[in-house]
């Protein structure tokens, strides 16, 4: 690449690498990158209400595409705005490029407006932060995409200096960057596998996300089937094996965690296989004792005072499996029958309370009227926990959910994102009226961009997860209750039109016109929250 600016060369770039859709809110230092966008073909700037909607959509499209996604906030106020979704990349593990305006070089020591420090401010909330300069930019483009994606995939930060964009470069576009192929894992940390599998009597698979990024499901099901064992998920490791398969066991740390935990209580060894932390500490749900073999990318973290660590194979995680799988020795002493009727019963609770029209009965019947290769995305909340548990997943990918960062008011950004990426997919969002109103701007967002995406929104006046645990304290009810009645308010909400629904027949007459409308549409689903007190919230170990 000669005789370009910067600016062109950073679009050019991230098109090449397959990015393509940078989201964000503008500034005057990204002006030239902005011209550069709209003379581009195959990328293209998407303007959201919000930088922080801006990194919540760039996090779905790097989940989606597994190629870096892309959002930019200026100095200050737009930075940090940004950081809320860029420390979620991080955290639930998806590869993301945030791009920041910075002040040029002089004027980085000065007191300045809107002047902070966007190294430092990033720097914990990301695998590496940097900055660009005219003499690398496809090199530190390329650099920032093999450490978004590699290992535990993640954001990684780059600066741009105001005064770079009209800078003249011949830094060549990188083209496609891949992630680091994962290393072997040690001999001796096999044979320890091994053995420790070898002589368990009831080892039980726990599976987390690293083994969705892995694609290992079809390794994780052969184990379970060859030798008869018990699989517990994660919940952003859903989809990696059928409800329906007599291996499974249920989600650790959503609704009715109790249930689950009656069959890890019997293990007398845990393999972990891509179980990652960052949703739910190993001592959260193992019993004092339980000893584990980890296979994963990285090192297991774990108290090691109570819980032996029998094996720890780090790398490739399907070479693990596959010396597993090469042993020859007999099934398991678990009778999965009776883990069979374990998950009926978990499911058979999560049944519709036939007295109110509450959350199971609402997600019953967008399962029903969702395609099975839909996308539903979801905020955080109580509604999280239960779709955790209860929702159908058939593969990853088709229910997406934050986790390992939790962040209120993912949902909208996460489900336009998500269309943006699949346009010809069915998209939903699931969202409580809290987490909703934290993004609703984006709304506009959805309706400039013409998308057709459903926004569920669970009303019932209430922050129900926390005024559930106010009343496990036995403390008065405060600072929870969203409205004192009513509803989001208005037939419609920056131009998309909301539809009520006050019972099961009618969320399903307006979920079906919602899904075969031109653009996006608000179905109001008016619950009664006090469901959720018997589903969510239950003790992890026995």
């Amino acid at each position: 690449m000669t005789g370009t600016t910067v600016a062109k060369a950073v679009v050019t770039s991230l098109r090449d690498m397959g990015v393509r859709h940078v989201f964000g809110v503008p500034s005057g230092g990204w002006v030239d990158y902005m011209e550069a966008l709209r003379t581009t073909d195959g990328i293209d700037f998407v303007l959201t209400s919000h930088e922080g909607g801006a990194s919540f959509m760039a996090d779905i499209c790097g989940r989606l595409t597994g190629v870096p996604g892309v959002c930019f906030g200026t100095f200050g106020p737009g930075a940090t705005n940004l950081a809320t979704g860029v420390g979620g990349a991080t955290l639930d593990r998806s590869p993301m490029i945030a791009l920041s305006d910075e002040m040029p070089e002089a004027m980085r020591s000065r007191v300045t407006q809107m002047g902070i420090d966007h190294q430092a401010l990033f720097a914990p909330i990301t695998k590496m932060t940097t900055r660009l300069t005219a003499e690398k930019v496809g090199e530190t483009l390329a650099e920032a995409a093999e450490v978004a994606l590699s290992g535990r995939p993640g954001a990684v930060h780059v600066g741009l200096p105001v005064g770079l964009s009209a800078a003249e470069t011949s830094s060549p576009s990188p083209g496609r960057v891949t992630p680091k192929a994962p290393r072997q894992p040690d001999a001796a940390a096999v044979g320890a596998l091994v053995a420790a599998f070898g002589a368990a009597r009831k080892p039980i698979l726990a599976v987390g996300l690293g083994a969705a990024h892995a694609r290992v499901a079809d390794k994780v099901i052969a184990l379970a089937e060859r030798f008869g064992l018990p699989i517990v998920l994660t919940p952003m490791a859903k989809g990696m094996v059928p409800e329906s398969h007599k291996s499974y066991a249920g989600v650790l740390f959503h609704a009715l965690s109790d249930l689950v935990g009656r069959t890890h209580a019997e293990a007398d060894l845990v393999v972990a296989i891509g179980y990652d932390p960052v949703e739910f500490n190993f001592e959260g749900w193992m019993k004092d004792g339980l000893a584990i073999a980890n296979i994963d990318v990285e090192p297991v973290d774990i108290d090691t005072g109570k819980h032996p660590v029998l094996a720890d194979v780090t790398g490739d995680i399907a070479a693990g499996l596959d010396a597993l799988l090469a042993l020859d020795v007999p099934p398991k002493n678990w009778d999965l029958d009776v883990i069979a009727a374990r998950t009926a019963e978990l499911f058979g609770r999560l049944s519709p309370d036939s007295n109110r029209f509450g959350p199971c009965a609402a997600l019953d019947v967008l399962r029903d009227v969702l395609p099975e290769d839909g996308i539903m995305t979801c905020d955080v909340g109580a509604h999280t926990h239960l779709i955790g548990q209860k929702w159908l997943t058939p593969r990853p990918g088709t229910q997406i959910m934050s986790n390992g960062w939790s962040s209120m008011g993912f949902g909208l950004p996460a489900a336009i994102a998500a269309k943006l990426c699949r346009p010809d997919t069915a998209v939903c969002t699931v969202v409580g009226d809290g987490g909703f109103l934290m993004t609703v701007g984006e709304l506009a967002t959805a309706v400039r961009e013409k998308l057709n995406i459903v926004i569920v929104v669970f009303t019932d006046n209430d922050l129900a997860l926390i005024r559930i645990k106010q009343e496990k304290k036995h403390n008065p009810i405060y600072g929870t209750p969203v409205r004192a009645e009513g509803t989001i308010g208005g037939p419609s909400l920056f131009g998309v039109p909301v539809v009520t629904a006050a019972d099961p027949d009618a969320l399903r007459a307006a979920l079906v016109d919602a899904f075969a409308a031109d653009g996006p549409v608000i179905v109001e689903a008016l619950l009664d929250s006090r469901e959720y007190d018997a589903l969510v919230l239950h003790k992890d170990k026995p």
